[in-house]
């Protein structure tokens, strides 16, 4: 099972409550303003690439850990395959961190690691709300 633990053995309604939950918690104030540190986190990184799999390794991270670096998290002490207490750590909804997870290591196969960091910024652009898409730069 992956990090974000999704799977395809979903019931149809199941599936639809769940991407509601996502939704949900994208559009919720704690979600648009995570997306808007996780755009300044991205910005940030010396290196624009980010891994899969891992919060961090050495001095790369995944996108969720460039948002931990950035807060001075010690991420060493975090399970990366537990999205409830990341959900804790990073302050937002568990859905929010499993889409992320999800997005992040497995929506696309077969990509560098650039490559990763500039898809993972357009995601976040892509899903702030209008409002918060204003300050946002592409």
């Amino acid at each position: 099972m992956s990090r974000a633990g999704y799977c395809d053995d979903i019931d149809q309604w199941a599936l639809i409550r769940w991407r509601g939950q996502v939704a949900s918690s994208i559009r919720g104030k704690r979600g648009q303003a995570f997306l808007l540190e996780l755009i300044a986190a991205l910005d940030a990184l010396p290196k624009k690439a980010l891994i899969a799999e891992d919060l961090q390794d050495g001095a790369n991270v995944c996108a969720i850990g460039s948002v931990g670096v950035q807060r001075g998290i010690d991420m060493s002490k975090l399970d990366p395959q537990d999205p409830g207490a990341l959900s804790i750590a990073f302050g937002i909804a568990e859905p929010l961190v499993r889409e992320i997870e999800f997005m992040n290591d497995e929506a696309h196969w077969n990509e560098t690691n650039a490559h990763r960091w500039r898809r993972m910024r357009s995601w976040a652009i892509e899903n702030l709300t209008p409002e918060n898409a204003k300050g946002a730069t592409r």
